[in-house]
């Protein structure tokens, strides 16, 4: 599939943007009001990870895929970003592909953005599907699942600046934050995408440390669909999810972790046209 890629000029400076698809492909594939869906990657990631999930969903529908600020191939930025902040990046990048109506997907970060985007600017989002939602009981357990990463899990050198990682060291050290099979394609990937961060690459989790998923989920009322990797750490949360919002819908995908929009695109593409259908 062919991947358009572009830059719009924001608030926030130049963000960068992969397409594929085309708009005229919703209404053929039934899924009645979305023009589009927007993929929103994980903190100190990039669009590049949703490349397989954009070619499972590109032949139904325009799928677009930003790098947030300070990630990717778009400008940066020194002041800390909020959820918020990356949500009204979203609409921007919408309004400049002359996107009125869109569905958003995204992971971990890109969920609480998917999130924030169905809650203050529900005028323009459809459905939003849900990929390992974090959350957390309080702040203090904010604190206990992201402390660690800062210190250690994701080597910096002297000057503060990440460094490359192996798939072993990863699945040694950190393999809550891998899928389940990862390769050396995908680890490239992670790798080049923090470089891309580079210092700024805590910007997107000091962003989801801050934001109150449980509180935003609850104000939800677009219909939203939660999918939990099996081996994901905060599936022991699905009931709490539910509790949130009675009107959610969730899945578990079977032998799934973390990343499983690169890993498991075919089992996210298949439920999410599913969703976007509206079918039960």
């Amino acid at each position: 599939m062919q991947i358009e890629r572009g830059l719009v000029n924001t608030a926030r400076g130049y963000l960068h943007y992969r397409a594929a698809g085309a708009t005229a492909a919703a209404s053929a594939s039934g899924i009645a009001g979305s023009e589009a869906i927007f993929l929103l990657h994980m903190n100190q990631q990039s669009s590049s990870v949703y490349l397989e999930l954009m070619a499972e969903l590109g032949p139904h529908l325009r799928v677009v895929a930003m790098d947030y600020p300070s990630h990717g191939d778009s400008d940066h930025v020194e002041q800390q970003p909020t959820i918020a902040d990356y949500a009204r990046c979203v609409i921007e990048v919408a309004d400049a592909l002359g996107i009125k109506q869109f569905s958003a997907l995204g992971e971990a970060a890109g969920a609480a953005v998917s999130i924030e985007l169905a809650v203050n600017h529900a005028s323009r989002i459809d459905r939003i599907v849900l990929l390992n939602c974090p959350y957390y009981q309080d702040r203090g357990a904010a604190d206990a699942r992201h402390g660690p990463l800062k210190s250690g899990l994701r080597p910096e050198d002297s000057s503060g600046f990440p460094v490359t990682r192996t798939i072993a060291f990863l699945l040694t050290n950190d393999a809550g934050h891998a899928p389940m099979h990862p390769t050396q394609s995908w680890m490239d990937r992670i790798n080049v995408a923090q470089i891309e961060a580079g210092r700024h690459r805590w910007q997107a989790l000091d962003a989801l440390h801050q934001y109150d998923i449980g509180a935003n989920l609850q104000r939800v009322a677009c219909p939203a669909l939660l999918l939990i990797g099996e081996h994901f750490h905060y599936l022991k949360y699905r009931d709490v999810f539910h509790q949130r919002n009675p009107r959610l819908r969730s899945e578990v995908i079977p032998g799934a972790r973390l990343c499983m929009g690169w890993e498991r695109a075919v089992d996210v593409g298949r439920h999410t046209l599913a969703f976007l259908r509206g079918m039960p």
